[in-house]
Order: C-alpha cells, then structure tokens, then sequence
C-alpha cells in the first residue's frame, strides 16, 4: 500500500500553503503516496486562489477519514487560524499553528497513524514570538521524540551532505566540534546510507579552517584535536571515511562521484554548495529520529509569500523522498487517529 505522507502547512504566512496546493496538483504525489496536510482548511482554501486551483479541500479531523483521491487536498485541519492573517508577514498566531502542525504529525508518527512526515518551511521569529524557543523543526522533532543523536542531511542531486552542527553562530560552532559529535555523526551518515541501499558508503569529512588547517599553518589544531580522533575511531569499525579534507575541492569531488556524502563542520559550509546546486532540487532529512522526516531546503519566502510564483519542486522532491525512506507495510492497523 501506498505510505501515508503527512505535510505539515509550516508558517501560514509563507510560501507553504501554497506550494502544497502545487504539489498536489502534480498527478504522480498521489500515485506514490497518500498525502494528508496536517494544518488549516480555511488557510488551504483561501491559497488556491493564489495559484488558480480547481482542487477541492476535504477537511478532516480524523486520519481515517482521508479519501486520498486525485483532485482532492485532505487536510487534517487543526483550525488555528482565521483567514484574515496576514500574508508575507511575522506573527505569533502563524508560528504557534506552525509549532502545533508539528506536533500533531508528531503524534501521529508515534501513534503508527502515518508513516512519515513532510514539512513545510516556518519562521524562526515567529516560531519565538509565540514562545516556542527552538531553532527551527529539527530541534523540536528531537524534543519531541526523545532523541538525543541526531543530525540534519541535505539531498540534492549527486550530493549529500550531512551537519556536525547547525544553527548556531560560527564560533560557537567551532565550540561544539568535538571527537565524540563528529564520531556520531559519520555513524550516522554510514547507518543512513546503508538504509537507503548504499552497503558500504564512502564518507568524506570536512575541515574546519582553510585547507583542513594545513598541518597547523591555519587555525589553533583544531583539526587534528576535534576530527582526527573521530575519522580513526571510526575507521578502526570498518566505516570508508577519510578526512579531515579542505572543504574548497571535497564538494567538488563528491559531486563527481568519489564520495556519497560529505560530512559539514557547520551550516553554510554545507548548506552553500547545496544551494549553487538549485533551492528547487534540495531536501532536508534529519537523521537519528526514530520517525521519518523530510522538508523542503528553502524558507518561508515572505517576499513572495501570496503571489503564486513560489516553486513546488522542492517539497515534490522532499515527498518523494519522505515516501523512498518511509517503512515499507503491507496494511494499515487501523488506527482510528
């Protein structure tokens, strides 16, 4: 049976609404998976007209009730918002939905009522404004669930880079890298990899200053005081990864094949090369959960947040995705979710 694919709407005031309804419109979503929206009915309605849809909305407040039919956007609908909020701008009405979509796909997973989650982007500022004090959905997907080994994955096409650290400043980045984080995380990308049919990944590991610290002419020896010790414990288990590499030419390599992921010491360090590659064609995946969780590697885009003109691609891609990794079943329990 096809997985069932939970998407949550993200930040109502964005792009997220929108591109779902994009989404839906792509005949082959449906063919892959059941798709049910985990937000606002009225939010969905009021964003057709933003891309002149003809589809219909199904509002539901039970899983059970979805008809997962072409032409249909079920909606399990939380009914947080009234359709007067505002468009292309923050507030805290938008992040506290955004925060509760979350939590109810959450719930869902752990319930068996769903097999995997999608998310649409939110607003960090918001998400705060509404006193939800996380740096984005993978830190609330790891409260959440329990989970302390974990670690965010961009996909795009002949690149996957998985993150030591992420949303936090850089020197506070360089703070974090340690041995035992960089360990876990390579164990992480082998595991990962392995899972998704790679029997024996070759893992390539980031430096931290130019030209992986050039024996000591660059930086303090943070190389060889919070990665080397990491790659050699994991080399030591069989694992195929080598590093600390400079970062300038790895991403090239690995683009041409030599490896199937580079692991980033922080956040643009990874998340740039992903981004020349397309926003359209990148997904974020986090790692270590024990739920299935993909997203969309682009913002809320308030800019244009309202006018039509966002791309689906990347949340196509990240449902793809979602359904790719999602637990293969023959039959649902039942669950009356």
């Amino acid at each position: 049976m096809r997985p069932v694919i939970a998407i949550t709407m993200g930040d109502a005031a964005g792009v997220g609404p929108e591109i779902i309804i994009k989404a839906f419109e792509n005949e082959m979503v449906q063919k892959i998976c059941r798709p049910v929206v985990i937000g606002d009915s009225t939010i969905l309605n009021r964003a057709l007209n933003y891309v002149n849809s003809n589809l219909q909305i199904n509002s539901i407040t039970r899983i059970k009730d979805a008809v997962y039919e072409q032409g249909t956007i079920d909606c399990y609908d939380l009914n947080l918002l009234d359709e007067q909020l505002p468009v292309g701008k923050v507030s805290k009405e938008a992040g506290n939905a955004a925060f509760h979509y979350l939590e109810k796909a959450i719930t869902l997973a752990k319930d068996k009522a769903i097999d995997a989650i999608c998310t649409a982007p939110l607003n960090k500022e918001a998400l705060h404004l509404a006193g939800h004090i996380y740096p984005g959905h993978t830190e609330i997907l790891a409260e959440l669930t329990d989970t302390s080994d974990y670690a965010m994955m961009l996909s795009a096409p002949n690149l996957k880079v998985i993150h030591v650290t992420t949303h936090v400043g850089l020197i506070k980045a360089v703070e974090l890298i340690n041995p035992d984080r960089v360990y876990q995380v390579i164990k992480l990308a082998d595991e990962t990899l392995k899972k998704a049919g790679i029997p024996s990944p070759k893992i390539s590991v980031c430096g931290i200053n130019p030209h992986a610290g050039e024996n000591g002419l660059f930086g303090n020896g943070e190389e060889e005081e919070k990665i080397v010790p990491a790659v050699k414990k994991a080399q030591d288990e069989k694992i195929d990864v080598v590093g600390p590499l400079p970062a300038d030419t790895l991403f090239f390599r690995a683009t041409r094949g030599d490896f199937d992921i580079v692991i980033a010491m922080y956040h643009d360090q990874g998340h740039g090369p992903i981004k020349v590659l397309g926003l359209e064609s990148g997904v974020n995946i986090t790692v270590g959960l024990p739920i299935i969780r993909t997203s969309v590697d682009h913002g809320t885009a308030f800019d244009i947040a309202g006018k039509g003109i966002a791309s689906e691609e990347s949340l196509v891609e990240a449902i793809r995705q979602a359904v790719e990794l999602a637990p293969k079943i023959e039959e649902r329990d039942g669950l009356q979710c």
